[in-house]
């Protein structure tokens, strides 16, 4: 099998899944109870949490969350809530992942004012638009990091420096579920950084908001005084165990694993040169993810055909992937046509060149053969 998946799920490591096993197993206690055994569960939070700080470079909060979509919900309604005798008026764009774009939906069926920022042919945004759209009322600005479906970097310091020169009340929010513990994050250069365990290693279940000190935002689950009452209910032990142990694994080796997965898809990318009619989705891309429309061929077929072939990779995000109209970033940045035949390729610091050329191989032979056939 060769999984060029990553960006939907990774597997679990060996520490992770260590880690994990140790908190269902060993210390199992609730976290909250007074004993010493509550305790010692506790401790593994705390380490968890500090782990995951130091890796962003940040000296705030963390909250642990259920999820990547939880955590970006609550950042969205949770500080619209908080701060809405400050303003009314958000900023974000249509490529954004489902939990953020549904969030902003919520919003503007309650009344508030969204901004959507245009795109350029690469998928970017302009910084000038951005600009030019932060007003006296602008409560946050969700953009997220690296895209999910077509790797497109944003750059953090300069979207939050405009931000705050136009408007230093203004929050950002900077979804980082596909950049972290994959690329070197500044925690100085976000407000509210969200994050998930399953892309990087650990376990399904496990998000984290990181937020600056002095920042409030309403909490979106009532209950106990768990996390300081921010997010209640029992802690996830097992899942934070894992996120802090796959966190611990990475966060030494970012730049390592960015040159490694770097040639894996420069490897692929070389399809390019042996193929006519491939479009590249997006422009100054992140390693992990290559996002290619073969022209002729509908990515749903070609995605079957090679998992006939044992290689597994998708043709969007596994969010909206069983929604009734599902409309990719590809769709919605370059048209339909683009976008039906849209598939993505993503990677993790455990794929090879060797698989990478294998694949390229394969899709030498596939594509030429289903354009003949859907011409048909």
């Amino acid at each position: 099998m060769i999984y060029f998946d990553n960006a939907s799920t990774t597997k679990t490591s060996d520490k992770a899944a260590a880690a994990a096993l140790r908190m269902m197993t060993e210390l199992y206690s609730n976290p909250s109870n007074l004993h010493s055994f509550g305790f010692d569960c506790e401790k593994v939070i705390t380490e968890s949490k500090n782990t995951i700080l130091k890796t962003l470079s940040s000296d705030g909060n963390l909250v642990f969350t259920s999820g990547g979509t939880e955590a970006n919900n609550t950042v969205i309604l949770g500080t619209a809530e908080a701060y809405k005798r400050k303003g009314r008026h958000f900023i974000t764009t249509r490529v954004e992942h489902p939990s953020v774009a549904a969030a902003y939906k919520e919003l503007e069926r309650q009344g508030a004012e969204v901004t959507y920022l245009s795109l350029d042919e690469g998928g970017n945004i302009s910084f000038d638009e951005l600009k030019e759209t932060v007003r006296e009322d602008t409560v946050l600005v969700s953009l997220m990091a690296v895209n999910n479906e077509t790797g497109t970097v944003n750059d953090l310091p300069q979207i939050y420096d405009i931000i705050k020169k136009k408007n230093p009340n203004t929050l950002y929010h900077a979804d980082c579920v596909q950049a972290f513990c994959k690329h070197s994050i500044n925690g100085k250069f976000a407000d509210f950084i969200t994050i998930s365990s399953h892309k990087i290693f650990g376990t399904k279940g496990c998000g984290a908001i990181v937020f600056k000190k002095g920042l409030r935002f309403t909490p979106r689950i009532l209950g106990g005084e768990q996390q300081n009452g921010i997010r209640p209910g029992t802690e996830n032990t097992p899942g934070i165990a894992a996120f802090g142990a796959a966190a611990s694994d990475l966060c030494d080796r970012i730049s390592e694993n960015y040159e490694r997965v770097k040639a894996v898809k420069e490897k692929l990318f070389e399809i390019t040169d042996i193929l006519p009619d491939i479009e590249v989705n997006g422009k100054n891309t992140s390693p992990y993810i290559l996002n290619l429309s073969f022209k002729g061929v509908r990515g749903e077929v070609l995605l079957h055909a090679l998992e006939d072939r044992g290689i597994y990779v998708s043709t969007g995000s596994a969010c909206s992937s069983k929604a009734k109209k599902n409309e990719n970033t590809v769709a919605k940045i370059w048209g339909v046509p683009r976008g039906g035949s849209a598939v993505r390729f993503s990677f993790s610091s455990e794929n090879t060149v060797e698989e990478a050329q294998e694949v390229k191989a394969v899709l030498a032979e596939l594509v030429p053969q289903l354009r003949k056939f859907q011409r048909h």
